[in-house]
């Protein structure tokens, strides 16, 4: 089982920078990622608040700077999926791949879409119903789509869906919205966009291709019937703390539970990015987590002197 001083889990934001910052201070670092380097951000056509980028970079575009300016420094990659983590220090990681020994562990699995929970959207998924408007948003190039929920993501998902559908609808089940002003004052202004407020879905429709929505309106009782050709729900995230859960402190919610250093319940381990309690869920949040935890991680082991003595290069 080759030996490093550092594994960090999940290639987001968080991974990716604390990544970078334990390279570069000189530490055997491998960072393991099941999918796409780049994490939730991959998803999003243009990124506005990152500093740095007046005008926007597209979220690919910024996890593919990212993911070379990390191996510019030695971080190693591996793609797999962890299974499992010991509870013995050095800590043994155990992947899709093999397994890994490790003095420190740095977390930054993110987190994955909320479902809706309802029927049809199992069943339909792929079909009709996604959950990234940026992925699958062309395949419904002059149709009518809807979109679920009334937070950032959902009408940054509705703004990107008007360039390609003829319609799309935004259901909300409250009578306002929790997304930013500057995205609300851009979704009421556009044409192609209609609210449908105090409404939740309550049945995915279609046979072999979803045709419909069956909705529910909280304050009046009344079912209705949506004619559409594809939904996206945008109802939140849940966080990528299952293969943790026996070793680390979560919260209510599933999230990792750190203190402002980003140390968890078990020493040696670390957690960053939205994985954590308290996220503000930002990309230059997640970054500034993998700056700290990656700091916390090199302390941590110049203090305990297990590292593995190999200087990354």
């Amino acid at each position: 089982m080759e030996r490093y001083d550092v594994i960090i889990i999940g290639g987001g934001p968080a991974g990716l920078t604390a990544g970078l910052y334990t390279s570069r201070a000189g530490l055997k670092s491998l960072l393991l990622e099941r999918g796409m380097l780049g994490g939730q951000m991959v998803n999003a056509a243009l990124v506005e608040n990152y500093p740095g980028y007046p005008d926007g970079i597209a979220g690919s575009d910024l996890g593919s700077l990212m993911h070379r300016q990390a191996a510019r420094y030695g971080l190693e990659f591996v793609t797999a999926e962890v299974t499992g983590v010991s509870e013995q220090r050095p800590y043994s990681v155990i992947t899709t791949g093999g397994g890994f020994e490790a003095a420190a562990i740095i977390i930054g699995t993110g987190s994955e879409y909320r479902k809706l929970g309802v029927s049809g959207e199992e069943r339909l998924s792929g079909r009709g119903v996604s959950y990234c408007a940026t992925c699958d948003g062309f395949f419904f190039r002059n149709r009518v789509v809807a979109v679920v929920g009334g937070g950032d993501t959902a009408l940054t998902d509705a703004l990107e869906l008007s360039q390609h559908a003829s319609k799309v609808y935004v259901i909300h089940r409250r009578d306002r919205l929790r997304a930013g002003e500057v995205l609300q004052q851009r979704a009421f202004a556009h044409p192609k966009l209609e609210f449908i407020w105090s409404t939740v879905v309550e049945e995915v429709l279609g046979d072999k291709v979803l045709n419909g929505l069956r909705l529910h309106n909280v304050k009046t009782g009344q079912q209705s019937v949506l004619k559409v050709d594809g939904v996206f729900v945008a109802v939140g995230f849940m966080p990528n703390s299952h293969s943790f859960s026996s070793i680390l402190e979560l919260d209510g919610a599933g999230h990792i539970v750190t203190d402002e250093l980003m140390a968890t319940s078990t020493p040696g381990i670390f957690a960053a990015g939205d994985i954590r309690r308290n996220s503000p869920r930002q990309i230059a949040a997640a970054v500034g987590d993998g700056v700290a935890a990656a700091t916390s991680a090199s302390k941590y082991i110049q203090e305990q002197g297990n590292g593995t003595g190999i200087t990354s290069t």
